[in-house]
């Protein structure tokens, strides 16, 4: 964390001063604002809290209920979803309170006595390392306080708007504010009455039975399995041995998913109930407590379940649902949205894979920072239609992953062909639950893969995975992913060769480059008198040990001035860890080197040679309007460009 570059920081460093939209905030929800987010779920969450890094934006979150969740039905955190919350600053808290899960047991009929279960496997939760951050269980409630916490924090200094339900909207196109929105309060002396707001963007972040969804014509197209289970949160005595380990229970009574939740007492059972009978209208889900605590009791024979509490509990048939786009405009139709649906608005599914919070988050985290910057002008509009062209996919293979998943938890024990096919998938799929199967095709966002061959270990179109790196100034190791912050700032790592091999060289060139020209990423979209780093983060990793750089001679920018004094950021300069090198790691090419770019929501948008340097420019044209020196011509361009270098120092 860096603090102290604009004066002495006394209090808590995590607090951002106001700014902007956080400067004498409305108390009430004004008639007119830049984005109305209507649900404070994680989806509305996460989007509200990258918003509130960018002050100049007017955004709200309405949410029907009169205060802040108490008990969050999702409570599954994948390590995709914790590298995010690392992202938003968070993460190391959120983990200290959760329960981690490290291992998962499978359980199913003993063959010496089948009316009895025995333990048949286990599998670690991560064996093949595909991150650093582990897999954690801990309440959505918690989830959506801290990106509370984070909204407050921020410069616009967001806060829910509760008492608001969403009524209906119509788009206006020609108008400033061209979504319409009728809204009714739902507490206090104004209950029942409406409101009306006018907004540049709305987002339905409005769950499963969303009123948005309805509003712009989108319908949840699909099935149900016919197939319904009973969850409950449960505080219990048992002499089951594995209840503080996420298990999958077979037996011939049925199959439970076990899965125990943070403070070390409580967990949470999904209780088989079987098939949902024809003609059922809704039954099922009146199924009691008590029943379907009579019915774990049967499935975990010979050991038994005495339940002394049920802090939750609720029936549920398990669905695959998807609508055909995530934003308002008609395929075909070339116009910009200005309506958009997230999480469980757009795509529903089982929730025995742990995903409906966590793809929620990365529908937010996606759309969150293009709003950003197409709303303070560093990107066209059209960077908006990459939302639906890139969440709707994923949320379709996210639903055929669940279909995989849901039919194998619900299969009887004699339905296996092998008794060890459940864990086989478990450990086979790993990647695709823990949220690292996304791969984003070609876009304005995604580059090409020419280049691939330099930075094997950063697939394009994949989230940047981190590596361990050492600080040069300070000796310290660190995780390089691990310092790029939910900023909506670009990076760009700049992975140069060795210096035997002609890296310092071609890193000058670059640099001098990236600096200095006209046509460079920083110059043309970094705004005229805006700190050097405000719109790229840009970084150098050494492939030598860090007692082999001297930071003296170091390019300039990687050492970039910053403040109202000018201070020089010490923390843009890396060298290779001597145990781990992240060139060995990640497939960097050690005779050639390259530049891997990353975008705000930590996605790999292309990796290039170091000379490659118009194409890098020609990328971010496409991708991004020009703020800088570069809208300038001749010699205003170039004073521009030296004023930007001298900020730097």
């Amino acid at each position: 964390m860096q603090f102290h570059h604009h004066g002495y920081v006394s209090g808590d460093p995590r607090i951002a001063p106001a700014a902007g939209t956080g400067i004498d905030r409305p108390a009430l929800l004004p008639d007119e604002v830049d984005v109305l987010i209507v649900g404070s779920g994680p989806a509305g969450m996460i989007l509200a809290a990258q918003l509130a890094q960018f002050p100049e934006i007017h955004a709200r979150v309405i949410e029907r209920r009169p205060g802040r969740l108490a008990i969050g039905q999702a409570d599954g955190i994948q390590a995709r979803s914790v590298e995010t919350f690392q992202a938003f600053g968070f993460a190391e808290r959120i983990t200290a309170e959760a329960y981690q899960i490290s291992e998962m047991a499978f359980w199913s009929p003993d063959p010496a006595d089948p009316s009895r279960i025995h333990r048949s496997a286990r599998a670690v939760d991560d064996a093949t390392g595909v991150s650093e951050f582990p897999h954690l269980i801990v309440n959505q409630a918690r989830v959506l306080d801290y990106f509370a916490e984070a909204m407050h924090d921020a410069p616009a200094r967001m806060e829910v708007d509760y008492g608001y339900e969403f009524v209906t909207l119509s788009v206006e196109e020609g108008h400033g504010h061209p979504v319409a929105v009728t809204l009714r309060e739902t507490a206090g002396e104004r209950e029942g009455l409406e409101r009306h707001v006018r907004a540049k963007y709305v987002v339905g972040c409005d769950g499963a039975r969303s009123g948005v969804r309805e509003a712009i014509g989108r319908t949840l197209v699909g099935a149900s399995a016919a197939h319904a289970w009973a969850v409950m949160d449960t505080l219990a005595v048992t002499d089951f041995p594995d209840i503080r380990t996420k298990c999958a229970i077979q037996s011939q009574a049925g199959s439970i998913l076990h899965i125990p939740r943070e403070g070390g007492h409580l967990f949470r059972m999904y209780v088989d109930l079987g098939e949902v009978a024809a003609g059922d209208n809704g039954a099922v889900r009146r199924t009691t407590v008590e029943t379907a605590i009579a019915k774990a009791n049967a499935i975990l024979h010979p050991y038994t379940l005495d339940v002394k509490d049920v802090a939750w509990y609720s029936v549920y048939e398990v669905g695959h649902r998807l609508t055909d786009k995530f934003d308002e405009v008609p395929e075909g139709d070339d116009r910009c949205p200005h309506v958009f649906i997230t999480g469980d608005a757009c795509h529903t599914h089982s929730a025995k894979a742990g995903q409906g919070m966590n793809v929620s988050m990365q529908d937010g985290f996606n759309l969150g920072w293009k709003l950003g910057h197409v709303l303070t002008g560093r990107a066209p509009e059209e960077l908006l239609k990459t939302y639906s062209a890139e969440r709707q996919v994923i949320a379709k293979n996210l639903i055929d992953f669940d279909k995989e998943w849901s039919t194998l938890m619900a299969k009887k024990p004699e339905e296996f062909e092998n008794p060890e096919e459940l864990a086989d998938f478990y450990v086979r799929t790993a990647e695709f639950p823990a949220g690292f199967m996304t791969q984003y095709p070609p876009s304005m966002l995604i580059g090409g893969t020419e280049h691939q061959a330099l930075a094997e270990g950063f697939p394009v179109g994949k989230r940047f995975k981190s590596a361990p790196v050492v600080r040069v100034a300070d000796g310290n190791p660190i995780h390089l992913g691990h310092h790029a912050r939910a900023d909506g700032r670009w990076r760009l790592y700049a992975f140069p060769a060795a210096a035997s091999a002609g890296g310092r060289e071609a890193l000058g060139e670059w640099a001098e480059w990236l600096e200095h020209a006209p046509d460079s990423p920083l110059i043309r979209h970094t705004p005229v008198g805006a700190e050097a780093d405000s719109v790229f983060d840009v970084k150098v990793v050494y492939p030598e040990p860090h007692v082999e750089v001297d930071i003296s001679t170091v390019p300039p920018v990687f050492l970039p001035r910053t403040g109202p004094f000018g201070l020089i950021d010490y923390e843009k300069v890396y060298a290779a860890d001597s145990a781990e090198s992240i060139t060995t790691l990640r497939g960097l090419d050690p005779a050639t080197g390259c530049v891997v770019v990353v975008r705000p929501d930590q996605y790999v948008a292309h990796v290039l040679p170091l000379t490659a340097m118009a194409e890098l420019s020609a990328f971010f044209a496409g991708a991004m309007l020009e703020g800088g020196a570069g809208s300038q011509p001749g010699a205003e361009a170039e004073a521009a460009a030296a004023s930007l270098s001298g900020s730097r120092g």
